[in-house]
C-alpha cells in the first residue's frame, strides 16, 4: 500500500535550504546581530584564538619556527619538533588518531568544535560578520541597503567593505602562506616580489579564495562543502550533546500577551517570537529539531534567553543538551559506541606516544653499494664497500663515528668525508669495512656497527659482509 507524507500549512516538515530560494538561487541570510553570555564567551574566545594565530608564525624555537607545514619540501615542524618523509608513519598515525578523536567527539558533544573553534566560523563570525555590521548596520539595515537603487550611501559603503574584506582576506593569506613556507622566507619573498611570482600568484590565489568566501559564499561552506557536516549526520545519536529545543517545555506554542504572566499557563513557554531564527547565520528554526545547517554557534541559545528573562521564564528553553535528555531527563550515558572509540583512540594515542618517544634525531640507512660484491686487499683482508646516508632531524650540527660493534675490524672512508651532519640536513658517505679472512662466517657474515656522538650509541646499524666461500 502507497503511503503519502501530508505537509502542514507552515512547512515544519524541512524539505529545503533557506540559503536557497524557491528558484534554486543564492538567498542571502542577514542574521541580526547577537548579545548575551555565550556571544561574549565565543568573542573572548575568537580574541585569543586569533592571537595564536597572528603571533604563532613569529614565534621560533632554535632557530626555525615552532610550527609549519612545509608541503612542497615535506618538511613539517610541530612546536618545535622537526619530521621528515622519514617519519611519514607518524605523520599518519597522527592523522588517523585525529580522525577518531573527531569521531568520538562528535559522538559525545555533536558540533561544538564548528561553533567554537573551527577557523570559518571564527573568521566568518568574529571577524567579517562584526565589521558588516559596523559598516552596513544590523540585519535590517543591511536589507534596505541591499534593496535600494545604487546611490551615493550605498557606493561608498560597498566600496569601503569590498576593500576592506579583500584587504583582511590578503591579510589572511599571507599568515596561511607563512604557515606553509615560514615568515623569514615570506617576508624574504614580499621584499623582492618580482623575483618570486610563484609566491606572489599564490598569494592572489589564497586571497580571491579567502574573498571569495568570506564576500559571497559564507554559510555554504558549512553546509555544502564541509565534509564535518556530512559527517555529524552518522556520528550523532540521541545522546549527543547539542544545540537543542526543549520541545516538552516549549510546545505547544502560543502568542505572548502582557496579561499571560497572571493567568495560568495555557500553552508551553516558546511564544513563536522568531528570535532564534532571525539570530541564526544559517537561518534555520532550532525549533525544527536538529539540523545538517546547524554549526551550534549558541546565538539562538543568548537570543531566546533574552526573551524568556523577559516574560519572567526559565533560561535554557534552548539550550546544549541531548535528545534523551529532553525527552525523558536522562543524562549522557557512555555507550558501547562511545567506549569502543575511546579504546582504539587510546590504543592510537599510546602507539603516537611510543613513535615519539623512540623517535631518534639521526635517521641512518646502510646499504652495501649496488653491482659490487668484495674485493681482497693486498695484506689478504676482505674488503666491502657501504653507503651511509644520514638524515639530521634536529636543529643543530651532530658530529658522528663509526665503530664496529661484533669483531674486530677496519672502517675507511672514501675520500674526505666529513664525519658531520649539518642540522635538518642530509649526508651521503662511502666506507669500507675490512675484516681477516678467519673472521668471516661462510661467504655472509653479520655485521654490527654502533654510530655515536662524541662516545654517546645513536644508533645500531646491522649490514651483511659477503666474503669468498672457501672461507666458510
Amino acid at each position: 500500500m502507497k503511503k503519502t507524507i501530508e505537509l502542514d500549512e507552515e512547512g515544519s516538515f524541512r524539505d529545503s535550504v533557506a540559503t536557497i530560494n524557491s528558484e534554486g538561487k543564492r538567498n542571502f541570510i542577514n542574521p541580526r546581530k547577537p548579545k548575551g553570555r555565550l556571544y561574549n564567551l565565543r568573542t573572548w574566545f575568537s580574541i585569543f584564538y586569533l592571537a595564536v594565530f597572528f603571533t604563532l608564525p613569529f614565534i621560533k624555537l632554535h632557530g626555525e619556527p615552532l610550527f609549519m607545514l612545509n608541503v612542497l619540501e615535506r618538511k613539517f615542524i610541530i612546536f618545535g619538533m622537526v619530521f621528515w618523509p622519514q617519519d611519514f608513519f607518524i605523520f599518519g598515525i597522527a592523522m588517523l588518531t585525529f580522525i577518531v578523536f573527531v569521531i568520538v567527539f562528535t559522538v559525545i558533544f555533536g558540533r561544538l568544535f564548528c561553533g567554537w573553534a573551527c577557523p570559518q566560523t571564527i573568521f566568518m563570525e568574529m571577524v567579517f560578520r562584526k565589521i558588516e555590521y559596523w559598516i552596513d548596520g544590523d540585519a535590517g539595515r543591511q536589507k534596505q541597503l541591499r534593496e535600494m537603487p545604487w546611490n551615493a550611501e550605498k557606493l561608498m559603503k560597498r566600496t569601503f567593505k569590498f576593500i576592506t574584506f579583500f584587504s583582511i582576506s590578503f591579510i589572511i593569506a599571507n599568515f596561511f602562506l607563512a604557515y606553509l613556507i615560514g615568515m623569514d622566507k615570506l617576508i624574504g619573498y614580499m621584499e623582492n616580489p618580482g623575483a618570486n611570482t610563484g609566491t606572489l600568484v599564490s598569494l592572489i590565489v589564497f586571497t580571491s579564495v579567502f574573498f571569495f568566501v568570506y564576500w559571497w559564499f559564507r554559510e555554504q561552506v558549512c553546509i555544502v562543502v564541509c565534509p564535518y557536516g556530512r559527517l555529524q549526520g552518522v556520528l550523532l545519536d540521541k545522546n549527543s550533546i547539542m544545540v537543542a529545543y526543549d520541545n516538552k517545555r516549549g510546545e505547544p506554542r502560543g502568542k505572548f500577551r502582557k496579561d499571560d504572566l497572571n493567568q495560568p499557563a495555557e500553552s508551553g513557554d516558546c511564544i513563536d517570537c522568531f528570535a532564534c531564527v532571525r539570530v541564526c547565520p544559517t537561518a534555520i528554526d532550532i525549533r525544527n529539531g536538529t539540523q545538517l545547517e546547524c554549526v551550534n554557534c549558541t546565538a539562538c541559545i543568548d537570543a531566546c534567553d533574552s526573551i524568556m528573562e523577559g516574560i519572567q521564564k526559565p533560561k535554557g528553553l534552548i539550550r546544549y543538551a541531548s535528545e534523551n535528555s529532553i525527552a525523558s531527563g536522562v543524562q549522557l550515558k557512555f555507550t558501547a559506541r562511545i567506549k569502543a572509540y575511546t579504546v582504539v583512540l587510546t590504543i592510537l594515542l599510546s602507539l603516537l606516544v611510543f613513535l615519539l618517544v623512540s623517535r631518534t634525531n639521526l635517521d641512518a640507512r646502510l646499504m652495501r653499494t649496488a653491482g659490487m660484491t668484495y674485493s681482497t686487499l693486498p695484506d689478504g683482508r676482505i674488503a666491502n664497500l657501504y653507503s651511509l646516508k644520514l638524515a639530521n632531524k634536529t636543529h643543530e650540527d651532530i658530529p658522528f663515528t663509526l665503530k664496529l660493534e661484533n669483531m674486530a675490524g677496519e672502517i675507511t672512508f672514501v675520500g674526505s668525508s666529513s664525519l658531520v651532519v649539518k642540522k635538518e640536513d642530509y649526508t651521503n658517505l662511502q666506507f669500507f669495512v675490512n675484516l681477516k679472512p678467519e673472521q668471516l662466517n661462510g661467504w655472509k657474515t653479520a655485521l654490527v656497527i654502533g654510530l655515536y656522538e662524541n662516545e654517546k650509541k645513536l644508533k645500531t646499524i646491522t649490514a651483511k659482509f659477503i666474503g669468498p666461500e672457501v672461507y666458510h
